[in-house]
C-alpha cells in the first residue's frame, strides 16, 4: 500500500460576489514509503494548496487524501510541515523549539534531550542550542524549523518551498544538507519547489503541475545515484532532464501569462 494516496482531489475558492476560482483540478498522486516527490510548477498553480490540503491546514472541494489508508481531516503529528517563511516560536530557544512537540506529546524530559540533541547535530548547529530565533540567520532559522519537524517522527515531510527565502549559497547548502539527512533517515518526503535544478537534485521523482487550475501534467522519475553531490548537475543526465522539465514549466508558464 502507499503511504500517500491523493485521490481526485480539487479546491474551489469562493470570492467576491459569488464568484468561484478553480485552484486545482482533480489531483491523482500516490507517494511510496521513503519517496522524495518534488512538486514542480509555475506560480500561483495550486502546488502550496496542495500541500496544504495533505497537512490538514485546507480542505478539498472533492476527493480525499488518504495516509496510511486513514482519510486526513486535520492536522496531525503523522505530518511533519516546514514552510518558506521562519515559523519558530520567537520566545523560545532552539532546543526549545525543537522539543515543543516532544513536550506536547508528553515525552519525558530525557528523550526530549536525546532527541533534539541527535537533530541539532544532524542539521550542524551544535552550540546554537540555547540561542534564540532573532539570534539566528535565515538558514539557521530553517536548519531548527527541520529540525523540529524531524524530531517528531512523522509520517511523511511537507516541505513549502523551504529555501525559497535564502541566497543561493545557502540555499544549494541546505539542499545538500537535507538531502543527506534523508539517505540517512529514508523520511518520505513532499517537496514543493519551481526551481528546476532544485526540484531535480533533491528528488526520486518530479510531480510537474499545469499552470492554475493545477494538474499534474507529468511524473517523471529521478534515477541519479545516491549520495549525491552538488557536481551531479553538470552531469549530462541532469542536463537532459533539466531541458525537459525547462521545457515543460516553460509551456505552462506561457499558459498562465496568456490567462
Amino acid at each position: 500500500m502507499n503511504l500517500l494516496s491523493i485521490q481526485g482531489v480539487s479546491r474551489t475558492f469562493g470570492g467576491h460576489k459569488g464568484t468561484q476560482t478553480q485552484a486545482l483540478l482533480p489531483v491523482d498522486l500516490e507517494v511510496r514509503e521513503n519517496d522524495f516527490v518534488t512538486i514542480l510548477g509555475p506560480s500561483g498553480c495550486g502546488k502550496s494548496t496542495m500541500l496544504r490540503i495533505v497537512a490538514g491546514l485546507d480542505f478539498p472541494t472533492t476527493g480525499q487524501v488518504l495516509l496510511d489508508g486513514q482519510a486526513i481531516d486535520g492536522p496531525g503529528a503523522d505530518r511533519g510541515m516546514v514552510f518558506q517563511s521562519y515559523t519558530l516560536f520567537p520566545w523560545l530557544t532552539v532546543a526549545q523549539n525543537i522539543r515543543f512537540g516532544l513536550r506536547e506529546k508528553g515525552v519525558s524530559e530525557t528523550a526530549q534531550k536525546e532527541r533534539s540533541d541527535y537533530f541539532i547535530a544532524k542539521v550542524g548547529l551544535r552550540g546554537f542550542e540555547n540561542h534564540f530565533p532573532k539570534q539566528l540567520s535565515g538558514g539557521m532559522q530553517q536548519r531548527t524549523a527541520i529540525a523540529r519537524a524531524l524530531a517528531n517522527d512523522p509520517r511523511i515531510l511537507l516541505m513549502d518551498e523551504p529555501f525559497g527565502a535564502l541566497d543561493n549559497q545557502t540555499r544549494v547548502v541546505m539542499q545538500e544538507l537535507l538531502l543527506g539527512i534523508w539517505e540517512a533517515e529514508r523520511k518520505t518526503v513532499m517537496f514543493v519547489t519551481h526551481d528546476i535544478d532544485e526540484a531535480i537534485f533533491m528528488a526520486n521523482r518530479v510531480a510537474v503541475f499545469s499552470a492554475r487550475p493545477g494538474r499534474i501534467k507529468a511524473d517523471i522519475p529521478v534515477n541519479l545515484p545516491h549520495p549525491r553531490h552538488y557536481t551531479v548537475k553538470t552531469s549530462p543526465e541532469f542536463m537532459e532532464l533539466k531541458a525537459r522539465l525547462t521545457e515543460e514549466i516553460r509551456a505552462e508558464a506561457l499558459a498562465a501569462a496568456a490567462h
